[in-house]
């Protein structure tokens, strides 16, 4: 048995080798596009048995930093930064000079951001955004579809639904680039003027294809958020629900303390 496991935390003997695992990558002396090491190099650095590596790195691929790659074994990720996602950013001043939120953000932290768009058009309703929309399920809506990258890593996907009736009139939320300040500068240029944007968060694990999807390892951990865009007339013009890799993002909210 080698030295490597000193310093590691208390807990079961798998807690402590994949604590160790996780704090060799966040000090970089696992970097980037590293193999971590196999399991036989494992059960002999560590003089356990299997079983206890392959729970060990249950724990170490739930912590984001490694993908699987299957026949290869671990991978350390190159990963960006992560990026704050502030209650600021949907403010009207930003929308007025041409900037749509994740943009704006990304360009505040030094990142490059891409949107890449993979479906715009009619679609039935789903469950959920019809009941937050007010429309019957599986009435049409116009459907937007994008899948978010920084610094060439998909980070978040999402799609938005807009009732019929509001978009059918404004060309601009039918093609792919909406123009300055996104969709919702084109809602409120034809009137829909926003009172708030409501979100609702839940962390869970990525199912597979959202693994996929984000680059993420089996199970990893996600972000789902559904916004709400509410506009002063009291209408909801647009639902949007989101997924985010949990370990690309910081949530930061603006809580008034007054009544």
């Amino acid at each position: 048995m080698g030295t490597a496991a000193g310093g590691v935390g208390s807990g079961p003997r798998y807690v402590q080798i994949a604590d160790e695992i996780v704090q060799q990558i966040r000090a970089g002396i696992l970097k980037p596009g590293d193999m971590v090491p196999s399991e036989s190099e494992l059960v002999e650095r560590y003089g356990v048995s299997g079983g206890t590596i392959r729970k060990a790195m249950v724990e170490v691929r739930a912590s984001g930093l490694v993908e699987t790659r299957h026949g290869k074994g671990s991978i350390v990720k190159s990963r960006p930064p992560v990026r704050h996602r502030s209650s600021d950013r949907f403010r009207r001043s930003l929308r007025q000079v041409g900037q749509a939120a994740y943009l704006a953000e990304s360009a505040q932290s030094g990142a490059t951001a891409k949107v890449s768009v993979l479906y715009i058009g009619p679609m039935d309703a789903p469950e959920d955004a019809a009941q937050r929309l007010g429309v019957p399920v599986g009435a049409q809506v116009l459907a937007r579809r994008r899948l978010y990258f920084r610094n060439g890593t998909p980070v978040e996907s999402a799609t938005s639904y807009l009732p019929w009736g509001v978009v059918k009139d404004i060309p601009e939320l039918f093609v792919e680039n909406p123009g300055g300040g996104g969709i919702y500068a084109r809602l409120e240029d034809h009137g829909h003027e926003f009172a708030e944007f409501v979100e609702t968060l839940q962390a869970r694990p990525a199912s597979k294809a959202e693994s996929s999807e984000l680059a993420l390892s089996p199970g990893a951990p996600v972000v789902h958020l559904i916004r709400e865009a509410r506009t002063t007339a009291g209408l909801v013009v647009e639902v949007c629900d989101t997924l985010m890799a949990a370990d690309q993002f910081v949530f930061e909210y603006r809580i008034p303390a007054d009544d």
